[in-house]
């Protein structure tokens, strides 16, 4: 899969504990981004916590000062080793302008890595879904 910097939301990003937020905030304008192919995977074996959710979340404003979730993902420590992907594939519909990712840990403090961006293509057809 081919990312570039520009459509980044994190790479190699150190997921913890609590409530996270991706390095990178993504302008797309106003325009509808959800035919975009996207990944969100761990690149390291997680450990220690229950459950990692992911939210795409949208703003009109770069500060995200009225956030809106547009998709949710949850994986378990069981499935959080490297090289695993959330279920999400495409941008979810209701892009505002902004995006970026939230990331939620349950359980007690982790170790882990995330790597997530718009990709140029990920394999599977938008009509499969």
């Amino acid at each position: 899969m081919l990312l570039d910097n520009e459509n980044l939301f994190c790479e190699n990003q150190e997921i913890t504990s609590g409530t996270l937020y991706s390095q990178n905030i993504i302008n797309f304008g106003k325009n509808d981004v959800s035919f975009a192919p996207v990944l969100v995977q761990a690149v390291s074996d997680f450990s220690g916590l229950t459950s990692l959710s992911v939210s795409f979340e949208t703003s009109q404003d770069a500060s995200f000062s009225e956030p809106v979730e547009l998709a949710k993902s949850t994986l378990y420590l069981s499935q959080l080793k490297s090289g695993s992907t959330f279920p999400i594939t495409f941008l979810p519909k209701g892009n505002k302008g902004f995006m970026r990712l939230k990331f939620v840990v349950e359980g007690s403090e982790t170790t882990g890595k995330i790597t997530s961006g718009v990709v140029a293509g990920n394999g599977i057809s938008h009509h499969e879904m």
